[in-house]
């Protein structure tokens, strides 16, 4: 199976080269099915956020996805999910997600606690291999995207997935209007 590319980004398969790779993505990557449709590029890391990214590697916006790591409480519980966005749009945190979780406020998970919890680096944290405990929203355009670029869980490398498998990750809920 052959690994995706965009415009002037050409990957190998994530599987072989797992030093481009957070180790938690790495074994999530191992264990799923899909894996072998998962491409990984390696990048200046000053230019991992998405839309420097995308000047710098000339595409557009609207080829990226984010993940961003929200919490909310009911109860006394705390309830934690990771949000898939494409890149041009936000995650609706206050009205959507705050619906999903179930809560009465939602708020961004603290950048130290969200890396530290995921086994990620702050600007790679990704989809792929998050802590069980944390639902995984996917917003529904995100899988109409032709090619996804996501996270690796490190800054020095993105990796590129058809939009459609990216609602396949284990966990994933796909979610109507979850951006706006």
């Amino acid at each position: 199976m052959s690994t995706p590319t965009l415009g002037r980004i050409t990957t190998v398969p994530a599987l072989d080269r797992p030093d481009l790779l957070a180790p938690t993505v790495a074994t999530a990557l191992a264990g799923w099915e899909h894996a072998g449709a998962v491409g990984v590029v390696e990048i200046d890391p000053d230019v991992a956020d998405t839309a420097a990214m995308a000047e710098a590697y000339e595409i557009g916006m609207d080829t990226g996805a984010n993940c961003v790591v929200v919490a909310g409480r009911r109860d006394g519980e705390e309830r934690v999910a990771a949000c898939l966005v494409r890149a041009d749009t936000r995650a609706d945190v206050n009205t959507v997600v705050k619906r999903m979780l179930d809560v009465r406020k939602c708020s961004f998970l603290p950048m130290e606690r969200a890396t530290e919890e995921s086994g990620m680096e702050h600007g790679g944290i990704t989809p792929v291999g998050l802590p069980g405990a944390w639902r995984l929203l996917v917003d529904a355009r995100v899988g109409e995207m032709p090619v996804a670029v996501i996270g690796s869980g490190v800054r020095r490398s993105k990796l590129l997935v058809p939009g459609a498998l990216v609602a396949q990750l284990p966990g994933a809920e796909v979610v109507e209007g979850l951006a706006g």
